[in-house]
């Protein structure tokens, strides 16, 4: 068997793989790399990223994007979502993004994998899931960049977080967010404050 279809046996399809976990089965990567990249066996989605496509009847699956985002960060220490959740929350948001978002503590900016764009955003602080607190902490913190009206959100955003446990809200707000964060809970408990007197 050749070096080169050494190789092969170990990639699995859908799986992405990272240079240096091809060189524990290879002792001359790169010529090996280039030769499954002209064979079509892997196809190059970043820079020393590289997915095994699974092949249907449609063509070739592009990999899951948790699979891609593990690649290229080197590490499942990130939290993937689309701003698309925050319109689960029903607060009027209705937008839909064409990107995901990726908080993590390894990069910054905006990278293409594959054919996908990814917003990498660089935080101390991030759940490793979603949760309705988490979420709108994250939307208030970042509701500037939405495209619907700012201070109706924001209306309907504290009544959302009125009906939520309160414990559980503060706590997400005071670990995940930052100053609009802060001024969305001083609002909070003074609307609460409000109402306990009237």
């Amino acid at each position: 068997m050749s070096a080169v279809n050494a190789l092969k046996k170990h990639l699995k399809p859908g799986q992405v793989y990272r240079r240096a976990d091809l060189l524990k089965w290879s002792n001359a990567v790169d010529r090996h790399i280039k030769q499954l990249l002209d064979d079509d066996v892997l196809v190059k989605v970043a820079q020393g990223v590289y997915a095994c496509p699974k092949k249907t009847s449609f063509g070739k699956a592009a990999p899951e994007d948790s699979k891609l985002v593990k690649a290229f960060l080197g590490t499942d220490d990130f939290l993937l979502f689309s701003p698309n959740a925050y319109n689960s929350l029903g607060l009027g948001t209705t937008q839909l993004y064409n990107e995901q978002v990726v908080y993590n503590r390894k990069r910054h900016g905006r990278f293409k994998l594959g054919n996908r764009y990814f917003n990498f955003q660089r935080k101390p602080y991030f759940p490793k899931k979603l949760s309705r607190e988490f979420l709108l902490v994250d939307l208030v913190s970042n509701v500037n960049k939405l495209a619907e009206d700012t201070s109706a959100v924001w209306s309907q955003a504290l009544e959302l977080a009125s009906s939520m446990p309160s414990q559980a809200f503060k706590r997400a707000a005071n670990t995940y967010g930052g100053v609009k964060a802060r001024k969305f809970v001083e609002q909070l408990e003074a609307m609460s404050q409000a109402h306990a007197a009237a």
